[in-house]
């Protein structure tokens, strides 16, 4: 039964391969005889295949150990010389030993002397490349120190005597130099970017002026340049002046006394706000006050004038014996002559309706000095609350780790009480004047009027 159960199998797996070979390969044998063939031919190829395969691998593993014996040789030939090498490293080792000692036994006080040298020259190069003077000398000197100190900190070289008397030599022109005002060409870097000409004044090693301007030195650029916002009025004064002052003329001028860095106090003197930038801080409300009281001045002088000029009127009327018209007194006076022929109470109240009729035009625009006097105060006092408003809200913003944040509410606060204070003390002062110039000229109508009564009661 196994064995016909084996024949079925086997004739089944013979019918699938042949209808399989029908479907793909026409032309293939279909019969037992022709599979078995083509089964055996078959496995002829593969085996021939697989010979050739297995004659390839041995030729490269042939090939393979060939090369691992060469490698192995070259490793234990590299690992000699490395053991060679070796042994000459401890032996040149235990050499440099004694010759260090004994170069050191040969230095002496030397090595003491190297090391300030040393020390010297790097202090001196980063001095120099800050200084003033290199943009007049160079920065050659600055390579020389460098190089110099470089040497003197190897063990092989020893620096020469023409280095260590050029090393005293540009410490003794440095130190010459903080004590010099000299003038010469050099390329300023203005401030537009653009390098000119110009002829540079340096004082010492504290500052160095163009043309009447102040400079500061650009160490990257080995060049000086225009500051970018210049000191206050005088100290420009006096840059001038010692720009086109002759040799050995006299000329004050301000130096920066901070060191030879040229210009640490100076740089900080220029953030100072000017007055412009210091009104432009109270922004709008300080503007107001500005303008505000501009017009209250201009007014206040303009009564003073007319006050002036009416006065003087008024005092050489009071000495002439014509009525002149064109002054207070003049028209009282002809009022006072138009009635004096009725009685008393009529020429006491036609006087004091003329004295009334003066008074606005003496008094016209008093008020307006005085109400600006008032109200600038006030405006300065809105400012400084809406200065300390704006405060507020950038702490809650920003909170109050940057001072800078919070310092445009704190100037505009500040500035506008100052332009408030400064506004009103001229102007109350300027009312107190031209007020009581005015009470001065109508007491004088007023005792003028009284002398006319009692004249004409005197006449009675």
């Amino acid at each position: 039964m196994k064995t016909l159960n084996k024949y079925i199998f086997s004739l089944a797996l013979i019918a699938s391969v042949s209808t399989f070979g029908q479907d793909t390969n026409e032309g293939e044998p279909t019969t037992i005889q022709g599979l078995l063939q083509l089964v055996e031919q078959g496995r002829t190829t593969e085996q021939s295949v697989n010979a050739k395969r297995e004659a390839e691998f041995l030729a490269d593993k042939n090939k393979q150990a060939a090369k691992l014996a060469a490698e192995k040789r070259e490793l234990a030939r590299q690992e000699k010389i490395a053991d060679e090498l070796e042994a000459e490293y401890k032996k040149n080792d235990a050499i440099l030993v004694v010759k260090e000692a004994a170069y050191k036994k040969e230095l002496g006080s030397l090595t003491e002397l190297f090391g300030h040298l040393q020390s010297s020259a790097g202090e001196a190069s980063a001095l120099f490349a800050d200084s003033l003077t290199s943009a007049q000398y160079g920065r050659e000197r600055e390579t020389f120190l460098n190089e110099l100190s470089s040497k003197m900190s190897s063990a092989t070289v020893l620096p020469t005597i023409r280095e260590l008397e050029g090393l005293w030599y540009e410490l003794q022109r440095e130190m010459v130099a903080g004590s010099e005002v000299v003038s010469f060409n050099a390329s300023v870097i203005n401030l537009d970017g653009e390098s000119e000409d110009c002829v540079v004044t340096r004082v010492g090693l504290y500052n160095a002026i163009c043309n009447g301007k102040y400079l500061e030195y650009i160490g990257s650029k080995g060049q000086y340049a225009f500051l970018g916002k210049q000191p206050e009025g005088r100290y420009v004064s006096s840059a001038k002046k010692l720009s086109n002052a002759e040799v050995g003329e006299v000329v004050k001028f301000g130096v920066d006394p901070t060191g030879p860095v040229g210009g640490s106090l100076l740089a900080n003197l220029i953030q100072n706000p000017s007055l412009m930038e210091r009104v432009n801080q109270g922004r709008e409300v300080g503007y107001i006050i500005i303008f505000v009281g501009l017009i209250g001045i201009a007014i206040a002088f303009w009564k003073l004038y007319t006050l002036y000029t009416m006065g003087v009127a008024v005092a050489k009327q009071a000495k002439s014996k014509t009525h002149d018209k064109s002054n207070p007194l003049g028209r009282v006076l002809a009022v006072g002559e138009e009635h004096m022929n009725k009685d008393i109470e009529t020429l006491e109240l036609r006087l004091a309706e003329a004295i009334m009729a003066e008074r606005p035009a003496i008094e016209r625009g008093i008020p307006v000095v005085k109400i600006i006097s008032v109200v600038a105060p006030l405006a300065g006092l809105l400012g400084t609350v809406t200065g300390m408003i704006v405060t507020f809200q950038q702490i809650t913003l920003f909170g109050t780790g940057d001072p800078k944040i919070m310092a445009g509410g704190i100037s505009q606060a500040l500035v506008t009480t100052v332009l408030g204070l400064v506004v009103a003390i001229p102007t109350t002062l300027l009312h107190s004047f031209a007020n009581s110039s005015a009470r001065g000229i109508i007491n004088v109508l007023e005792e003028q009027s009284t002398g006319i009564v009692a004249e004409h009661s005197d006449s009675k």
